[in-house]
Order: C-alpha cells, then sequence, then structure tokens
C-alpha cells in the first residue's frame, strides 16, 4: 500500500510541474503575443493575477507565477515587461511600466553554497512611473509619484516622488507633488486590437 502511495505521490509532483509549465509557455508565448487586448486581460485574470479594470497589457509581456501579482486600475504594461510574481508582486493605480522593464521578486544567494532562491514582495505604489529597461530587485518598495530612470537598477526602496536613476539607483531629482490625474481607461480607447 505504501508503493502505491508513494508512486502516486511522484506522479502528482509530475503533474503539478506539468501544469505549472503549461501555465507559463500558455501566459508567456500564447497568451502574451495574442492580438486582442481584451483576450490577454481576461486570459490573466483566469490564470489568477488579480486585476481590476482599466488595466492595458501589451503584447510581449512576461509573467512568473501569475496568483501572486495583484494589479490596480488604471495600470499600463508597456511591451516586453517582466512581472515575477514568485514572492508577491503589487502594483498601484495608474502605475506606468514602460517598454523592457524587469521587476523581480525572486533571484540566487549568491553566497549560499547551493546558490539558493532568495527572493521578497515588491510593492509599485500610485502614480509611480518605471521608464524603459528599469530593473527593480526583490523588497523594494517604489514610493507613490516616484519614477525610475531609464536602465536604473533599484537595489534600495525608492521615497515617494523622488527620481532615480543610475547603477545602482541614487536620487537624481524630485517630481512635483500635484493630485496627479492619469492612467489608463479603456474608456478613452477605441482599439480592440493590439
Amino acid at each position: 500500500m505504501n508503493v502505491l502511495k508513494d508512486i502516486l505521490l511522484k506522479y502528482k509532483k509530475h503533474f503539478n510541474g506539468l501544469k505549472s509549465g503549461l501555465v507559463f509557455y500558455f501566459s508567456n508565448y500564447i497568451l502574451s503575443f495574442f492580438p486582442s487586448k481584451h483576450i490577454r486581460y481576461f486570459g490573466l485574470k483566469m490564470l489568477g493575477v488579480n486585476l481590476q479594470k482599466n488595466i492595458r497589457f501589451y503584447q510581449g509581456f512576461h509573467i512568473r507565477n501569475p496568483r501572486n501579482i495583484s494589479i490596480s486600475k488604471g495600470v499600463s504594461i508597456g511591451p516586453k515587461v517582466l512581472l515575477d510574481g514568485r514572492c508577491g508582486l503589487h502594483i498601484g493605480e495608474n502605475v506606468v511600466l514602460a517598454y523592457d522593464c524587469i521587476i523581480w521578486t525572486l533571484n540566487h544567494d549568491y553566497n549560499d553554497i547551493h546558490f539558493c532562491g532568495k527572493g521578497a514582495p515588491v510593492k509599485i505604489e500610485k502614480y509611480a512611473w518605471v521608464c524603459s529597461r528599469a530593473i527593480i530587485l526583490p523588497g523594494i518598495t517604489v514610493g507613490e509619484g516616484a519614477i525610475v530612470a531609464s536602465g536604473a537598477v533599484v537595489t534600495k526602496d525608492v521615497a515617494p516622488y523622488t527620481i532615480v536613476g543610475g547603477i545602482p539607483a541614487k536620487i537624481i531629482g524630485n517630481r512635483e507633488k500635484k493630485d496627479y490625474n492619469y492612467g489608463y481607461t479603456s474608456i478613452k480607447d477605441y482599439s480592440h486590437i493590439n
């Protein structure tokens, strides 16, 4: 009886691995490039991404562990953006994630003898803008209204309404604190394909 139980447990692990691989393949190689933004949105919702309304996913995004990703209303996610939800990712209202930016929640511990994974959740607060090819590392909070310049590598929290740039990212300016009123709205968008 124990032998049968061990065999079933082994196959269950293989099935779960297959299921995880299929979700990864479907979301990143089929859904991500599907020509309808509406189908991309509903497909991601079906895969477990916690999505509010008025979120724009451009073609070519890449997602890891959709069930740990939460995205608030009005967010615009550009082409080739990588969203890593393995340790938890929350994106606040009206955030703009520009072309090819990367948000990691898990990476390797280079001091570990087995090179094991190590990570922490990432939070990007409302009205923040992560510019093209910027990289956010695990455990980072990007404050409300903050801007991460193109090509920056963020290794420390970004204070609200600051502008950071460079490698590693450092404060290079401040953004005016205003009552901002922008964000993606499907009502103003008449395209259904792209």
